[in-house]
């Protein structure tokens, strides 16, 4: 009964009629238009590329560099779009919520697909990238779909939190931001894993479901060279554990986020 509610037929449609209208406000007015989802990472890409690679001479021993650090870009960006687009998403539907009678939960699913289509467009970039550079493809590619999906629910649960927060206090945005920064640079993403020398700290970091979801797409796609949780462990079973910090987010996530909903409408 549930799951028929969740994806009955007018809930498929009002969820289309949210997708589409997000798209279309957020490029409104622009000369590029949705080029700008594929500018963005590319042009950051970019600057990090010269900066990190030709002037600091980082990651000059994993094979086919370039191409592993537009992976790892793309990946952070759409956990980054995804949470930070989801966080004022409730706030600012505001005056459909008291409007209409709609799930709210639809609101937050909203922008977390809009940015999974962004996702999917920097992707196919990144397969360009692939095929001119020669990436060494793994047989576990087949695994991949699975590694998304579980980037996905990291990041919906995040922005479950942070929607209903956002909705009482608002300096969640400010400081959302900042946490981003900080993670950012915390993830290995700008750098090679190796190049942290305290075996501790690889561990740390790669119990973080962005830093070991990273690092499994790169060895699947760009080049076996890439250090994993299982080897950091030296256990191919650790790789469960940043995958159930991922559902336990998520559950956390839907409980708080139903637990505030029926308050959204008198606190927004």
């Amino acid at each position: 009964m549930v799951a028929h509610n969740i994806f009955s037929k007018r809930n498929r449609a009002l969820l289309r009629e949210l997708v589409v209208t997000d798209f279309k406000l957020r490029y409104q007015g622009s000369l590029l238009g949705y080029t700008w989802s594929l500018l963005r990472p590319l042009f950051f890409f970019l600057i990090l590329y010269l900066v990190f690679v030709r002037f600091l001479r980082i990651g000059t021993s994993i094979p086919h560099y370039p191409v592993y650090l537009l992976l790892g870009i793309v990946l952070w960006n759409f956990f980054a779009e995804t949470t930070s687009q989801s966080l004022g998403s409730v706030v600012n539907r505001g005056d459909l919520i008291r409007k209409i009678r709609i799930p709210r939960w639809i609101i937050v699913i909203s922008s977390s697909v809009s940015a999974l289509i962004n996702f999917l467009l920097n992707m196919l970039v990144v397969l360009v990238f692939m095929v001119w550079t020669g990436a060494d493809v793994s047989a576990t590619v087949i695994w991949l779909p699975l590694i998304l999906v579980e980037i996905y629910m990291f990041a919906l649960g995040v922005s479950l939190l942070l929607s209903a927060g956002y909705v009482k206090y608002r300096d969640l945005s400010h400081i959302w931001e900042i946490i981003l920064q900080g993670a950012f640079y915390l993830t290995p993403i700008l750098y090679p894993l190796t190049v942290i020398t305290s075996h501790t700290l690889q561990q740390f970091l790669l119990l973080n479901p962005m830093g070991q979801a990273i690092q499994d797409a790169r060895t699947m796609l760009i080049t076996k060279d890439t250090v994993t949780i299982a080897e950091v462990y030296r256990n191919a079973a650790m790789r469960v554990v940043p995958v159930l910090i991922s559902v336990v987010v998520l559950l956390l996530g839907v409980l708080y986020f139903r637990k505030q909903a029926k308050y959204f409408a008198e606190n927004i």
